[in-house]
């Protein structure tokens, strides 16, 4: 099982937010404990943070560790949200995201068997709550016949109302000089659990960066060996200056290469341009000896509403978990820029 609280006690964290309170600032990660794939929420002035569990299970027995804020940095842990789906013993549950529509908060995630490129594959999921905390349960499959791994599943809603759905899915063909791995798909909601079953491909591998593994044998496709498997994960959507642009994190999270970088389009269907992303993410990547993986990450604003933070998470020295970090996104004349990964001492967020 996965702990969110690191072993930290209660009166350790209120120290450490007192001292951050005296001092004004805050430096990462704000939160100690296991949390990878972090989603914040900001629902009537409070932060709620959604964490991957994998196969475990929290401390009441639930799926995703649910962290609680008014501030971005002082985090409680407030167990988990998502109550276990019949049949899913010993199942994933990877990336869980949050929106809410019409009364009725809507969680989205993916479920699978296994580790990465077990046989079963992934498939992506919808749960819903009448509270931000949950707990929320299990409603809808949605299914995308053509990719046996579909995960990291990002709900938006565009400016004329619209529901749509981002997430990444495997491609195993080299069609227009892509490289196989695991690319970025959008497709229209009928409604918050119905795909319209109509996916574009928003942007798949091209460049040497964003390499998972060389050489890779995939149970999945009937153990054929890629001589290259390459992945971008974690889509999320901003619109901004009038145009979409779509994060993502490229790379093997295990590795100094990965992080956050983007592509942009005129229309939310596309098509979408990642021109200058040949070398590397631009928007976040490793800090060497500092900084390890830094990405998988959502935006929230901050408390004064106008502020726009990344959240994300980055391995701690011993690289055993991946912990919640936050830092602040500017918008540059080059384009989204994050003012880190940052490891010192930093203004908290106003």
């Amino acid at each position: 099982m996965l702990q969110a609280t690191a072993g930290l006690s209660a009166l350790a964290l209120a120290s450490q937010a007192a001292a951050r309170a005296a001092a004004r600032t805050y430096t990462n990660p704000v939160y100690a404990g296991q949390f990878p794939d972090p989603f914040v929420l900001r629902h009537q002035g409070r932060y709620y943070a959604f964490g991957t569990t994998g196969t475990g299970r929290t401390r009441d027995g639930r799926i995703f560790t649910l962290l609680t804020s008014s501030n971005l940095v002082d985090w409680k842990d407030a167990g988990g949200c998502l109550a276990p789906p019949a049949a899913a013993e010993g199942a994933d549950f990877w990336a869980p995201e949050v929106v809410f529509h019409k009364g009725t908060f809507y969680m989205y995630y993916s479920m699978g068997g296994g580790a990465i490129g077990a046989t079963v594959g992934h498939r992506l999921h919808v749960a819903t709550s009448k509270k931000p905390e949950g707990p929320y349960q299990q409603v809808a499959l949605l299914d995308v016949p053509a990719s046996k791994f579909t995960i990291d599943a990002h709900p938006y809603q565009d400016t004329d109302g619209k529901w749509y759905l981002f997430y990444a899915r495997d491609f195993i063909d080299t069609d227009n000089g892509y490289r196989p791995g695991t690319g970025l798909v959008v497709d229209r909601l009928l409604d918050m659990t119905r795909l319209a079953g109509e996916s574009r491909t928003v942007m798949r591998a091209r460049h040497d960066w964003t390499v998972f593994e060389k050489n890779r044998t995939m149970p999945l496709y009937d153990n054929k060996t890629f001589p290259e498997w390459h992945t971008l994960e974690g889509p999320f959507i901003r619109r901004h200056g009038g145009k979409y642009y779509c994060f993502y994190s490229g790379a093997n999270f295990l590795t100094p290469r990965y992080g956050v970088d983007y592509c942009v389009a005129s229309s939310i269907m596309g098509p979408y341009s990642d021109a200058g992303a040949e070398k590397g993410p631009r928007v976040l990547g490793a800090v060497a000896g500092h900084v390890r993986g830094p990405g998988h990450h959502s935006h929230v604003l901050s408390p004064d509403g106008k502020t726009e933070y990344l959240v994300y998470h980055a391995w701690n020295t011993a690289m055993t978990e991946r912990q919640l970090c936050i830092d602040k996104l500017a918008w540059t004349a080059q384009g989204p820029r994050c003012v880190g990964p940052t490891y010192t001492p930093q203004p908290l967020p106003s």
